[in-house]
């Protein structure tokens, strides 16, 4: 199970994902000049250079949670590769949704202060979410290489 490189993979992909837990996935400016977060736990500001949370996203965080440890779980089904690579369009699926949701979040926002969404207050989050469904898909390449492997083995036998 360890010692095969789609187990790094999804590993990969969970610790990423995770990731939006520690980094924003928008950064902005409100209309008192206050600099403002939004993570997937809630939205955040610096006041006195210290963050405090002004509102959480319990949904968004839970999401999150659940498209984090399908991943996870993914590693365990290592003996039944099909159920494998379906578990991981799965997952690419739900961090596609997760990732439209925060968009969402973050026009909706920015709309109530007059603000356009773009490249100047995208944070770092946004860009966690193609990096792990690059690993996914990584994933995927080493478990069709497992099954290419074995069913050569049995030709042999």
């Amino acid at each position: 199970m360890i010692q095969r490189i789609q187990t790094i993979w999804l590993l990969l992909a969970t610790v990423v994902i995770l990731g939006l837990f520690m980094f924003p996935y928008l950064n902005y400016t409100d209309l008192v000049g206050l600099g403002k977060k939004l993570f997937v736990t809630g939205e955040y500001s610096a006041v006195n250079n210290e963050s405090v949370k002004q509102s959480s996203f319990i949904l968004q965080t839970i999401a999150s949670i659940v498209v984090a440890l399908v991943p996870l779980i993914t590693i365990f089904q290592f003996k039944n590769r099909k159920l494998q690579i379906k578990l991981i369009y799965v997952s690419i699926a739900l961090i596609a949704l997760l990732g439209v949701w925060m968009y969402f979040s973050s026009v909706a926002t920015l709309d109530l202060i007059s603000q356009s969404f773009g490249a100047n207050n995208i944070g770092v989050g946004f860009f966690l979410l193609p990096v792990s469904i690059i690993f996914l898909a990584m994933a995927i390449g080493g478990i069709r290489k497992d099954e290419k492997l074995i069913k050569s083995a049995d030709r042999l036998r």
